[in-house]
C-alpha cells in the first residue's frame, strides 16, 4: 500500500442484520411495556438514554429481545420513520 491509501477518508457503512426486524422488535417491546401498564414511550427513552435494560419489562422477553438492537440502531430507526411520516 502506498501512503496515498492511508490519507483517503473511507466511508463506513454498518451492515444491518437482516435476521434482525428492528421495527418489529420495538413495536412488540413497546406492545409488553403497555400491556404491563407502563408507559411505553418513557420507559424506552429511559433505556435509550441510559442504557440499563431494567427499564424494559421482561414480560413477553421484551427485554430480551431489546437487547438484540444497539440503542444507536433503534435511534436511528426511530428518526427514519420521523423524517418519512411526517
Amino acid at each position: 500500500m502506498s501512503n496515498k491509501d492511508f490519507n483517503e477518508t473511507m466511508l463506513f457503512k454498518p451492515q444491518k442484520d437482516e435476521d434482525k426486524n428492528i421495527r418489529k422488535i420495538i413495536e412488540g417491546v413497546y406492545k409488553s411495556l403497555e400491556e404491563k401498564g407502563y408507559k411505553p414511550v418513557n420507559q424506552i427513552i429511559g433505556y435509550i438514554l441510559s442504557g440499563d435494560p431494567t427499564y424494559i419489562t421482561s414480560y413477553n422477553d421484551a427485554r430480551k429481545s431489546i437487547r438484540q438492537i444497539d440503542r444507536d440502531e433503534i435511534l436511528e430507526e426511530l428518526l427514519n420513520y420521523y423524517m418519512t411520516h411526517e
